[in-house]
């Protein structure tokens, strides 16, 4: 009866895979990737080097578009990618392979797809109500940032499709060491989950802001004990970055953002404040409203075009869209605050979910171009958790339908306009 129960969800999470896969690949039919960073970056290696040709405007690949490549002085021709290095040590068998023609994409597609399949595993550890386990899973591939981010697979979406697959590895070795309560000092599993979180940081650093979770939830009898094997995990990855910056930059944060931030804010006058800092709170108000409540462009002119591209009636704006808007199922997990000082899993994935907001709300940019809101992908897998245990409650299952399959409406309209623009 075991058998059979785990051979049924194993078949369950593969078919969700493949049905990701399917959708994601159908999403960006010409696999249209304009900016290939990570691509560049790991062919610098290859070469021995960590600067990248910059600016390329001839021959079969080009760079000379690229926003946030780094001239150097004194070195005219040559640039530095200031981004964490994962999705780029990820893509060097295939650039090894093909070259600067590797197709960044393909592995954005790929490990979105697999990472549904991870949602999967991780909600079958939360609930047992299987409705609403594919419920979740079908909300998280299709009604979040997850698949625009999948399917367009350019640099900034492939970072989060690596982070996310990360994290969501890191909160189900997390759980499965709340089980076991292991009688170890340090559970392995905990030790584990935090090194998957400092990886996940090797690829998007708001996520390490994830750690108040594993503070919480995990291998250990006390918080000191997660914590302690939690952060002895995420040291490594961690330390890695800090020599990686070092030798790459001469500094162990990179210097780069900077320079990025007093080059790039001026294109948009609103949001160009130059006495702010890269990371300022400052930037809250008009982030939370980007974050919550910014609507699509709406121009009654067109008239009836709603799928014209010259002209529509209504489209994505591109600075970011409202949450409640474009994933209204991340609503369900709301009521359950009132439940986090009882319950250590609410706790964590809550505080989690604000450590990691507050850190991207104060930063300069929310993520230009993209449909919806994508730094929202740094704390989703977290947020998988209340919206899973939600589902599972029987008087949220009607609305929770609802919700779902709005939120994969909404985020299939944006897909498409993803692809209609080239976003």
């Amino acid at each position: 009866m075991q058998r059979s129960i785990a051979t049924r969800i194993r078949s369950t999470g593969l078919a969700l895979v493949l049905l990701a896969l399917l959708v994601y690949l159908v999403s960006n039919p010409g696999r249209a990737n304009l900016y290939g960073h990570y691509v560049w970056q790991a062919d610098a290696w290859l070469h021995g080097r960590f600067a990248i040709p910059f600016p390329v405007a001839e021959g079969a690949v080009t760079n000379d578009r690229y926003l946030d490549v780094i001239p150097i002085p004194g070195s005219p021709g040559y640039g530095l990618i200031p981004y964490p290095p994962l999705p780029a040590i990820l893509l060097l068998p295939a650039v090894a392979i093909f070259g600067l023609a590797a197709d960044a994409g393909l592995l954005a597609l790929a490990l979105g797809a697999v990472s549904v399949g991870l949602a999967w595993r991780l909600v079958r550890r939360l609930v047992t109500d299987r409705r609403a386990a594919l419920l979740a899973t079908l909300f998280f591939s299709f009604g979040t940032g997850a698949w625009y981010a999948a399917a367009r697979g350019s640099t900034w979406f492939e970072a989060h499709v690596v982070a996310l697959a990360c994290t969501l590895l890191a909160i189900t070795l997390s759980l499965d060491a709340e089980r076991s309560e292991s009688p170890r000092r340090l559970d392995p599993r905990q030790v584990a989950a935090g090194f998957l979180l400092g990886l996940a940081a090797l690829a998007r650093l708001p996520t390490i802001f994830g750690l108040p979770f594993l503070l919480l939830v995990g291998g250990g009898r006390s918080p000191f004990r997660r914590g302690a094997a939690a952060a002895l995990g995420a040291a490594v990855p961690l330390l890695f970055l800090l020599a990686y910056n070092l030798a790459s930059s001469g500094a162990p944060f990179q210097p780069g953002y900077e320079s990025l931030y007093r080059t790039e804010t001026p294109a948009l006058p609103a949001f160009h404040h130059p006495d702010w800092a890269i990371e300022d709170p400052r930037y809250l108000p008009q982030n939370l409203l980007i974050m919550l409540a910014e609507p699509p462009t709406i121009r009654l002119e067109c008239g009836l075009r709603f799928f014209d591209p010259d002209c529509p009636t209504i489209s994505p704006d591109p600075l970011g869209m409202s949450l409640p808007l474009t994933s209204p199922a991340y609503l369900l997990a709301l009521p359950l605050l009132v439940g986090i000082r009882r319950d250590r899993l609410l706790a964590g994935a809550f505080l989690a979910i604000a450590a990691i907001a507050a850190v991207d709300l104060m930063h300069f940019s929310q993520g230009w171009v993209q449909f919806g809101y994508r730094f929202s992908n740094d704390w989703a897998p977290f947020a998988l958790v209340p919206v899973t245990l939600a589902l599972a409650r029987p008087d949220a299952r009607r609305i929770g339908v609802v919700l779902v399959a709005a939120s994969i409406a909404v985020n299939a309209w944006g897909s498409l306009w993803g692809a209609l623009r080239g976003w």
